[in-house]
């Protein structure tokens, strides 16, 4: 099934691709380091090394990551110092970060459903315990941020892990 077009738009080889957001997206995105960066920025992480170990990545590859993500706005630099230490910078999410949310979300979700036979490794619930889910919605449901979800182990995903190092 696919979406349907108006009249004016039916004909779209009168389109221009070039002006196209999902693509404008996938370019500040590009690539899995960038992704994971703002994966690890709304799950708390926000020091350099932090985001090495976390990601997985080279210490060059983050460094590209947070320089795109800073000149696009997704992520500031701030300052701090620890007692005895230079002062050092950490990236925290601006609101366009966070408005990066839902799609993390709903990749996540993606992934669960067709990626893992058992569901995924983490579940998202709200304050009162309940699944948070994204899904697409003409009317405007109430809105969470990140600092509203908890994440959870998914116990069987969980079980099944710890079996497999036994």
């Amino acid at each position: 099934m696919a979406m349907t077009f108006e009249g004016r738009l039916q004909d779209r080889s009168r389109w221009r691709t070039d002006a196209c957001s999902a693509a404008k997206v996938l370019d500040l995105l590009s690539t899995k380091t960038a992704f994971l960066v703002v994966r690890e920025c709304l799950y708390g992480t926000r020091r350099f090394e932090d985001f090495t170990d976390r990601i997985g990545a080279s210490a060059p590859a983050v460094s590209r990551a947070l320089r795109q993500l800073e000149a696009a706005g997704i992520v500031a630099r701030a300052p701090y110092q620890e007692p005895g230490a230079r002062v050092r910078d950490e990236y925290v999410l601006t609101s366009a970060g966070e408005e990066l949310l839902p799609i993390l979300l709903a990749l996540i979700q993606w992934g669960d459903k067709h990626l893992q036979p058992d569901g995924g490794p983490l579940n998202f619930v709200d304050g009162d315990g309940r699944a948070v889910r994204v899904c697409v919605t003409s009317d405007d449901p109430e809105s969470a941020e990140s600092r509203d979800i908890e994440i959870r182990a998914n116990l069987p995903q969980a079980a099944r892990t710890a079996s497999n190092a036994e």
